[in-house]
């Protein structure tokens, strides 16, 4: 169990996210929150390999500040569709776009995860294939509206107001939230041992 294996151990995520920090309390955990200066931009690696590469490079610019006894939790969440990456909307215009995108149509959701405790490193990811309804204007115009895409990667949240637009998900629900606790408690399994 999670808790179990962290109980004895400083946590400290290296984001920002109020989702990532809730899905760690309602596992038992209470991390230390350290969001990461780190700025995400595409690096040109296939999705899978960029979620971990920013992932790492969260927990690692936290990681640098600290005791090595903690353990570091580092993530990244894009959505892809049509081979084009989708992070979190610029602005209501950009999310607008994103949501006109994913209208009527699957795409993917892509979570990377790094923990780094003492000299060790485990990486991994997960991929969930989420379907939406189609959207109308009006539907997106409400949407973005209540502001929830503006911090989310693909501009919505599954979680929230969005989850109403979505017919169906194959694969891992929290991965669509931004952190796979399965993953997470394989991870953790990997690192702690």
């Amino acid at each position: 169990m999670i808790h179990r294996f962290l109980e004895n151990t400083k946590v400290v995520l290296a984001s920002g996210s109020d989702r990532r920090r809730f899905l760690l309390q309602m596992m038992g955990v209470k991390p230390l929150v350290l969001p990461s200066s780190y700025a995400e931009t595409p690096n040109g690696l296939p999705p899978a390999e960029q979620v971990i590469a920013h992932a790492s490079a969260k927990a690692r610019t936290v990681q640098q500040d600290l005791d090595p006894d903690c353990l570091v939790i580092g993530a990244d969440t894009i959505v892809v569709i049509d081979k084009m990456i989708l992070g979190k909307p610029r602005n209501a215009a950009e999310a607008r776009e994103y949501l006109r995108l994913l209208s009527g149509r699957s795409h993917w959701v892509y979570t990377g995860i790094c923990l780094l405790y003492k000299d060790h490193v485990s990486t991994g990811y997960r991929r969930t294939k989420v379907t939406f309804d189609s959207l109308t204007e009006s539907d997106i115009e409400e949407y973005v509206a209540t502001e929830e895409p503006m911090d989310k990667a693909g501009a919505y949240g599954i979680q929230g107001f969005g989850a109403q637009f979505i017919t169906e998900i194959e694969g891992c629900y929290f991965n669509v939230m931004g952190f796979p606790l399965n993953l997470f408690y394989q991870l953790c399994r990997e690192v702690m041992a």
